[in-house]
């Protein structure tokens, strides 16, 4: 069960706290989502990681952060848009396959005294230059929350769901690393239940090119991501126009999507060139032939459309036969 909850992922804080969570009858986790734009290809890493935490016996619970995405400006603010991609994304994980969890929203949270009681502990034990190093979980500079001192509730917020949840283990990306660490310092302090921070690895930008405003892979940037619901063609258009330099594997998004996304999935990965179709046992094989420059970066690319075209055809279908959350936030981004 441990080698289930740590498979494929970045990072464990740390292993041995975990080796006790995983001794425990009941455990609980959870991992937060702004409700802020369209579901891309590293939350299929998310949805994996929660299927093995199930797997693993842990109870995960979903947050859908409405209060936090209201806070962050995103969605412009409107709260009736946040709500419908709250229930978009619940969509989402349904049609990535991931069962028996429980989805909640922050607001629902937030009606509850409990929830303010503990955000004021959490407070009085964070100084505000903590605080500040920790908004990049928001995509913010500290310097923007000076025309918006909302913004620097949000880091607090986090925490104080981490602890309302009253979770043995905090999963996210290792964006989320800054809020996770928060969390386990304040724990201390406060006598609480210290989370177990549980980091995946991160996608960068199809348009990544070594350029830090374009650094991971965001729904809020259309052409820096896969959708998991874009179809074949726009799949392939996106992998052809995505940065992918012959020979360096990287800060190369190709490179990325097939070790984080297609090798966990099929543990093998085929790819045809001019002269053949070459076979790859392991991400490690593809690597040294990429950077041996035995496959071009098209070759790769269009491999890596066949298999995330495989990956997403459930998804597909699922979006076909469930449609309306999906269409209705499209009436609220258009892209």
């Amino acid at each position: 069960m441990l080698e289930t909850a740590i498979r494929n992922l970045r990072e464990v804080i740390t292993i041995d706290e975990l080796k006790n969570v995983m001794e425990k009858k009941e455990k609980k986790a959870y991992i937060g989502f702004e409700p802020s734009g369209f579901v891309h290809l590293g939350w299929l890493m998310c949805a994996e990681k929660v299927k093995d935490l199930v797997n693993a016996g842990f109870k995960v619970s979903i947050l859908l952060a409405d209060w936090h995405a209201w806070i962050n400006d995103k969605l412009n603010g409107d709260m009736d848009a946040i709500r419908t991609c709250g229930e978009y994304i619940k969509d989402s994980f349904k049609a990535m396959g991931v069962k028996d969890v429980n989805y909640i929203y922050a607001s629902e949270m937030m009606d509850d005294m409990q929830y303010w009681s503990i955000f004021m502990k959490v407070a009085k034990q964070a100084s505000l230059a903590r605080v500040k190093r920790a908004m990049d979980i928001m995509g913010r500079q500290a310097d923007e929350a000076e025309k918006d001192v909302s913004k620097f509730l949000y880091p607090l917020m986090q925490v104080t769901d981490i602890f309302y949840l009253d979770v043995d283990a905090a999963l996210g990306g290792m964006d989320q690393r800054h809020a996770h660490m928060l969390a386990r310092d304040i724990a201390e302090k406060l006598k609480f239940k210290k989370p177990v921070a549980l980091h995946t690895h991160i996608i960068s930008s199809l348009k990544s090119g070594g350029r830090m405003d374009s650094a991971k892979m965001s729904k809020s940037k259309p052409g820096s991501a896969i959708f998991i619901h874009d179809d074949y063609e726009t799949i392939r258009k996106k992998l052809k126009k995505a940065y992918c330099p012959e020979g360096i594997a990287e800060g190369n998004p190709v490179m990325e999507i097939a070790h984080y996304v297609i090798f966990p999935r099929f543990g093998e990965m085929d790819v045809q060139t001019m002269e053949e179709k070459l076979h790859f046992s392991s991400y490690e094989e593809l690597e040294d032939a990429f950077i041996g420059k035995k496959v071009h970066p098209l070759d790769l690319k269009m491999a890596v459309a066949d298999y995330l075209n495989r990956i997403l055809e459930p998804v597909k279908e699922y979006f076909n036969k469930n449609p309306q959350n999906l269409e209705k936030l499209r009436e609220y981004i258009k892209i």
